[in-house]
């Protein structure tokens, strides 16, 4: 039987006809394509997207300031949906404040009310010394002045459960058609202290309270460095398949 024979190769990255020669017959593996196709694709994504979308978070004001910069046709169209947007708030908006709640009362103004609107409650801490607590108040003034369509609640959470745990306020209770749709036990999953408006609003786009494109919130639109380690990732799984089905090669 003859011995193996040891095939030399001094850079098998280098693109030469011999190793041409050895990647075809399996000897060294094919090279991987270069990267900057893909990169140079994602960042032109990139920059499209962010053309397309450029007037998404404009409100009215901002958007009758770029009138000797915009189309009209285009302007019209925005101008059109944030009417229709804020007719729709104006109409929904019947709450705009949070609502101390006592437990007689509870079954009326959470449990029934969430039959007509998504409803939020705060069970707050009995402690004047729990941070998170009392951030969480301020927090939820502002999220029921913003967004008046949807019913914020608070309560002492002592109050409204026996012996309910310090440890667990303060606790979010999302109502939707008579049932918690939501249960967040304190704010350490938001970043505790840190927690923002940005966080409260991520709630209510996952329950589905508000669209996630509603121009009152303002997200950071994704970067040309988003694009390009999406648009790697998903060249990357690509190659990965290709060269699987390559394995079988004899």
């Amino acid at each position: 039987m003859d011995a193996p024979v040891n095939v030399p190769v001094d850079d098998p990255n280098a693109d030469t006809e011999w190793n041409d020669i050895l990647r075809k017959h399996g000897v060294i593996p094919e090279k991987s394509p270069s990267p900057t196709p893909l990169i140079q694709e994602a960042i032109l994504e990139a920059r499209r997207q962010a053309h397309e979308n450029r007037l998404e978070d404009k409100d009215l004001d901002e958007l009758d300031e770029l009138e000797d910069e915009e189309d009209d046709a285009f302007l019209e169209k925005y101008r059109n949906q944030r009417l229709a947007e804020l007719a729709t708030i104006s109409t929904s908006s019947t709450f705009n404040q949070v609502y101390p709640v006592q437990k007689p009362e509870y079954s009326r103004e959470v449990t029934e009310a969430s039959n007509k609107a998504f409803v939020l409650v705060h069970l707050t801490s009995s402690l004047g010394t729990n941070v998170e607590s009392r951030l969480l108040t301020e927090l939820w003034r502002e999220m029921a002045r913003k967004f008046g369509e949807v019913k914020f609640c608070e309560m002492r959470a002592d109050m409204c459960i026996g012996e309910y745990p310090e440890k667990n306020t303060p606790t979010i209770l999302v109502y939707r058609d008579g049932d918690i749709k939501q249960q967040i036990i304190t704010l350490h999953g938001f970043g505790g202290e840190r927690t923002g408006l940005t966080d409260l609003e991520g709630v209510l786009i996952d329950v589905g309270a508000v669209k996630a494109n509603d121009h009152r919130i303002r997200r950071s639109k994704p970067s040309e460095d988003d694009y390009v380690e999406r648009k790697l990732r998903k060249g990357n799984k690509t190659n990965t398949s290709t060269s699987d089905d390559g394995d079988d090669w004899d």
